[in-house]
């Protein structure tokens, strides 16, 4: 019987620091999404792939910081999950070679491999069957959207074969995005070494004057162990048959994917003996909602939350022990562990000119045991952990 694994790229403590401050208290794999880890979500699609042996997480986070996480899951799914801590970065495609060894153990005839930040349906079954069809190295998820922050690709509109890709280019290349899923067969070992094999023959031929060396963009090269994905494998296989492409509408929530994989996690309310919720809405079972606040869409409650009189939630993450008092609003924006926001306090992003939230011109985010008082207006700003604010305050840093 074929067997598979899967691998989860986790980064490490150098990454994320976009998603600071928050990140200060925990991973960024191990922050809370629609109730769960952010990991968790990834981890929970690869538990439906056929024949799976085992997950691996590669990154280079203390293991200590994923200990209880890796041995809390396994026990759950009932499937082996490892965390394999790299010595230092080694780029997306290096960290899966450093782990060769130990990620060929059961023999698999197939490799996942994830980011573990994507959110979509994950159709890792389809996919596989698809990559099997194409019989080339590797598979890549794909999706129509059009974004420059994202690797572009070109694909074979018949063959599906992967032709080009830039990683996020400067101009208009594809509205083929890359989602950051992957199938490989063990080939992908050899390609990697390749990699690196090249890059260390171009170094012993390198014969230049140490002012030369000290001029050329090569003297800065990578090392020869640091082999990213997008740039050393993806883009030079491009073309030779090797490469393959399946398309899929990538992009959605957490929540909303719940409403296919767990609907019994989504909270339901018509404002009569409970809360009103409008759209996906999350709560964990022991935070308290009073009947008179209105939440939604797309909020996610953590534990031991309380929600007072009046509150509206609209687009938000509000973490573990969090208070948000009567009639105050909280749009589009992650409220920290153990905050308060005040009675009749507005914590929200920017808006546009017509006053449409959705334009999603920012996000305040609050860290840890941040304390809005009454009446405080916050605004498309970040404030960092135990912080008081008695003003009001808009597009700020608060140190």
């Amino acid at each position: 019987m074929e067997k598979v694994v899967a691998v989860i790229m986790v980064g490490g403590p150098t990454k994320g620091t976009r998603f600071r401050p928050l990140s200060f208290n925990t991973p960024k794999p191990l922050f809370p999404l629609a109730g769960q880890p952010m990991v968790h979500h990834p981890i929970s699609a690869c538990k439906r792939i056929p024949n799976l042996a085992q997950i691996f997480l590669i990154g280079f986070y203390e293991e200590r910081e994923f200990t209880l996480y890796v041995s809390s899951i396994s026990n759950e799914l009932k499937i082996p999950v490892r965390y394999l801590k790299e010595d230092k970065p080694h780029g997306s495609a290096g960290g899966l070679y450093y782990f060769r060894n130990i990620i060929m153990e059961d023999n698999p005839s197939h490799i996942f491999l994830l980011n573990c930040d994507v959110c979509c349906s994950f159709p890792l079954t389809d996919m596989l069957e698809a990559h099997k069809r194409y019989s080339g190295m590797g598979t890549v998820l794909v999706s129509a959207e059009s974004a420059n922050q994202f690797g572009e690709l070109v694909a074979d509109p018949i063959t599906k074969e992967l032709l080009h890709y830039t990683e996020k280019p400067e101009t208009f290349v594809s509205d083929l995005i890359n989602c950051g899923v992957y199938v490989f067969t063990p080939d992908i070992f050899t390609a990697i070494q390749e990699v690196s094999t090249h890059r260390e023959d171009q170094a012993n031929l390198r014969h230049l004057s140490s002012f030369e060396t000290l001029q050329s963009p090569t003297s800065r090269a990578l090392p020869q162990d640091f082999v990213r994905l997008d740039q050393d494998i993806l883009s030079p296989f491009a073309g030779k048959k090797q490469l393959y492409t399946m398309s899929l509408k990538c992009s959605g929530l957490y929540l909303a994917q719940f409403r296919y994989t767990s609907p019994d996690l989504l909270a339901g309310g018509d404002g009569t003996k409970s809360a009103s919720f409008v759209g996906d809405v999350y709560v964990h079972p022991s935070a308290k909602v009073h009947p008179t606040a209105k939440i939604g869409p797309n909020v996610s409650i953590s534990a031991n939350v309380r929600i007072g009189a009046g509150v509206r939630l609209i687009g938000c993450i509000i973490l573990d022990d969090v208070e948000v008092q009567e009639n105050a609003v909280v749009i589009n924006s992650i409220v920290g562990w153990k905050s308060s926001i005040g009675k009749w306090s507005r914590v929200q992003a920017s808006s546009d000119a017509d006053g449409d939230y959705n334009a999603k011109l920012g996000i305040t985010i609050l860290g840890e045991a941040v304390i809005v008082e009454d009446e405080v207006v916050v605004i498309n700003s970040i404030v960092l952990p135990n912080k008081t604010l008695n003003v009001s305050v808009q597009d700020e840093i608060i140190l």
